[in-house]
């Protein structure tokens, strides 16, 4: 099926752009809304669920070294309950894959290109990530690889350009009204975080797997980092009205004039993001086709690349009327869908493959 591998670190790198590409865009008007001043915090409290995410996927791996998601559910559910459960993981990734090209889509279309059809924006970005998916895991990790050092560079870059325009009295009092702002700020965020479930796609093809679990905390950890200080760069530069923007990074990057030479840094700052969102495309799209390969039991997912391409097109269009109702969702019903999926059904998994354990060991003894 797959014969390609990556390293712990080439699955970190993928990971971390497949989190923040549309997180750093949509985080920090959300958490604003419920966190105010407190917004830098929310990461901090959300990013419990991305470690939990990631403990759950690699205790399943544990169990299941070879598997991915989609195999072990059988394992553990027998074969029609785990059929039935790998349907709802494999919709659910066609249906937030659709979502993250729908918020591709309108903010190219939104901020850019404002004559071009959507449904032209988004399909040629899905025709570019397939290319990418066809080549296997290791294509798209060695791609990782050589973008993610380079946008953690820029992102570092417009925020110390961004000081002179920083005020830090927005960021007092801290914890004004209690510990519960910043907790609200968080329930949203975490569904991001929850998305590190795609390493139980990833892990058995990594080389060095007894170094899976450690990369993955440590991708947790730099995207906690990354979202907590682009929330306070928000913060510092937009202050109180930060919730009133759809993407408030984007507009505080307009601030940026450096001796009235260095500025309109907002074009260099969507061309990476483009390349984040490239890389969370594809990798949300190898999942994707992957696992419905497996469920098929088909000898390669390469054939159904295109096809599954055009699901993916349809899903983004039919995702959402317009912006503002796809913002609603996701700041609203998502949160349950999202973390009831990738956290709650994966931590179901692991405690029903403890139970089997133990009662096929008791058989043994016994």
């Amino acid at each position: 099926m797959e014969k390609g591998k990556i390293s712990a670190a080439q699955m970190a790198m993928m990971m971390y752009p497949t989190i923040i590409a549309t997180a750093i865009l949509l985080v920090p008007a959300i958490t604003a809304r419920h966190a105010n001043q407190d917004m830098w915090l929310s990461p901090l409290w959300a990013s419990f669920v991305g470690f939990l995410t990631v403990y759950i996927a690699v205790r399943l791996h544990q169990f299941y070294p070879q598997k991915t998601l989609i195999e072990y559910s059988e394992d553990i559910l027998g074969k029609f309950l785990g059929k039935a459960v790998g349907l709802i993981f494999l919709f659910f990734h066609l249906h937030i894959s659709g979502i993250i090209v729908r918020e591709y889509g309108e903010f190219v279309v939104g901020n850019f290109l404002f004559h071009t059809p959507l449904v032209f924006v988004m399909g040629s970005m899905i025709l570019v990530c397939s290319f990418a998916v066809r080549g296997g895991v290791e294509v798209i990790g060695r791609l990782a690889e050589l973008s993610v050092p380079v946008v953690v560079m820029f992102i570092l870059i417009i925020i110390i350009l961004l000081i002179p325009d920083m005020e830090a009295k927005n960021m007092f009092p801290i914890m004004e009204k209690g510990i519960m702002p910043s907790l609200m700020g968080a329930i949203v965020p975490q569904g991001w975080f929850s998305e590190f479930l795609l390493i139980a796609f990833l892990l058995p093809y990594v080389a060095d797997q007894n170094k899976g679990k450690k990369w993955g905390m440590i991708s947790v950890t730099a995207v906690m980092l990354t979202l907590s200080f682009v929330n306070i760069a928000s913060l510092f530069v937009l202050g109180g009205i930060t919730d009133h923007f759809v993407y408030p990074v984007a507009s505080a990057v307009r601030y940026i004039s450096i001796a009235d030479f260095l500025e309109h840094l907002e074009a260099f700052l969507t061309a990476l993001w483009v390349v984040g969102v490239f890389l969370k495309i594809s990798v949300f799209y190898y999942v994707l086709v992957l696992g419905t390969a497996q469920w098929l039991n088909l000898s390669d997912y390469r054939p159904i690349v295109f096809p599954m391409g055009f699901f993916i097109l349809l899903f983004a269009v039919w995702s959402a009327p317009n912006l503002i109702e796809l913002t609603r969702f996701l700041g609203g019903s998502s949160l349950f869908y999202r973390f009831s999926i990738q956290t709650g059904l994966p931590l179901l998994l692991l405690l029903i493959a403890k139970w089997r354990k133990r009662t096929n060991n008791q058989k043994l003894i016994g």
